[in-house]
């Protein structure tokens, strides 16, 4: 046989060397391919990978699986790369960062609410915020999406919408441009641009002071905001903000815009007469607009288990400071993001014995800082898990859960029970405000 000339040897080396470098990408990439597959089939067989508020829309036409999508999300999972395009896996931890937009290098990502008219949850709503019935409109969570960016974006821009729409026809005595319900960031962001827009307006929240659903939130709990401007005030700069800074800013609003906010005044009932609107509190304020701002959030009141025992003093429906609690037995009752943080922050406190129910067999719902702090407590033995668990009665020292088919008595000094809120949907209903899904 006669010798192989030097230029086949070197393309042999080559393509070897080629090989060595190229099929160990392959090897990963079809690993990663099949990871993302069985994921996908994971989240649909639980029900997850629709979500519950934004929505990562990827155009398949112009998809080219390049991953930078999959990258760039800060909750590690909303999206994976299934037959070579980005797909949605777990929907339900998709927050609206719209990170895999921005990093979408084809523009093939959009991320909104999808059609809202199969969401039986979200107010139907045209390009302004505006819903069915003229002149009232719906801003921030109330409207499907979440994070203080966008619910001060749509405050602004609803307003500014009010204000153009109402420039050329002064609003008669006694009549005020807005009303604005709720004095959260959207709230808020609605009032500073009816204030720099010379509308005359008001803003009614039903707590004593500000922050809306920010209230709620734990002591110290990192609050997700990304950059966003708050003309005439200024600008949120960082991507985080303790509640405690953030809610101090808001005051700062307040007070260098003399903003008019009435507090304690809990709206109870809108009514359209006669082209305006009459706005009514719980402590028998009456107001007439001719646009009204609802700025409400989706928390609404607590939603209760309806078992018995729930009346009980230790039975509490959020959690503002972990440091109060130590050396307790404490049930914490719920799947989400704030069971989770509840679980997270009184399992750190000396002497606490925390178990966390969740009615389902996993946590399939959290967002990405959130599981992986819990997965380490759950694997340091510091938090006990009961999944597939339901709370059945609570007693004075002990409460009773069903366990599968058996029931378990756990020694017990409180009861922290998230189980989501009511939003104010029958108060949509009653203005005459249509959802989707009929």
């Amino acid at each position: 046989m006669p010798p192989l000339s030097e230029s086949v040897l070197l393309w042999s080396a080559a393509l070897l060397l080629a090989a060595l470098i190229v099929l160990p990408y392959l090897w990963r990439f079809r690993r990663r391919a099949r990871r993302d597959r069985e994921r996908k089939e994971e989240a649909v067989a639980l029900g997850i990978d629709r979500p519950s508020a934004q929505y990562p829309y990827v155009n398949p036409l112009h998809c080219i699986g390049c991953g930078a999508c999959v990258r760039a999300c800060p909750e590690g999972d909303v999206l994976g790369i299934v037959g070579g395009t980005a797909v949605v896996v777990n929907g339900l931890r998709c927050v609206g960062h719209a990170r895999c937009e921005e990093a979408c290098p084809v523009g093939a990502i959009t991320v909104g609410l999808g059609d809202l008219k199969s969401r039986e949850d979200v107010p139907l709503m045209d390009e302004t915020q505006q819903t069915t019935v003229p002149g009232l409109y719906v801003v921030g969570e109330l409207g499907g999406l979440s994070l203080v960016r966008n619910a001060v974006f749509q405050g602004r821009k609803i307003v500014e919408h009010i204000a153009e729409t109402l420039r050329e026809e002064p609003a008669p005595d006694n009549v005020l441009d807005v009303v604005i319900v709720g004095a959260g960031p959207a709230g808020l962001s609605a009032g500073m641009t009816a204030e720099a827009a010379s509308l005359s307006y008001a803003v009614l929240e039903r707590e004593e002071t500000l922050g809306g659903s920010l209230l709620h939130y734990p002591r110290r709990k990192m609050v997700l905001t990304q950059p966003v401007e708050l003309p005439p005030w200024g600008a949120l700069t960082r991507e985080e903000y303790a509640k405690e800074t953030l809610l101090e800013l808001f005051e700062g609003m307040v007070r260098d815009h003399v903003l008019n906010v009435c507090f304690g005044e809990a709206v109870e009932d809108v009514q359209r007469q006669d082209g305006t609107f009459l706005v009514r509190s719980t402590k028998g304020t009456t107001l007439r607009a001719r646009a009204v701002v609802l700025a409400l959030g989706r928390r609404g009141t607590p939603r209760k288990l309806g078992i018995p025992g729930e009346e009980l003093s230790k039975v509490m429906y959020r959690l503002i400071d972990a440091e109060s609690y130590q050396g307790q037995k404490i049930l914490v009752v719920g799947g989400g993001d704030s069971a989770a943080e509840a679980a997270i922050g009184l399992c750190r406190q000396p002497g606490n014995e925390v178990v966390l129910s969740y009615r389902r067999e996993k946590l399939v719902r959290l967002k990405k800082k959130n599981q992986d702090a819990l997965d380490c407590l759950l694997a340091e033995g510091k938090v006990r898990p009961l999944f597939s668990s339901q709370t059945v009665e609570i007693e004075l020292g002990l409460v009773r859960l069903k366990v599968g088919g058996d029931t378990v008595e756990l020694e017990n000094d409180y009861v922290f029970v998230f189980a989501g809120g009511v939003p104010p949907f029958d108060l949509l209903k009653r203005i005459g405000v249509r959802f989707g899904g009929g």
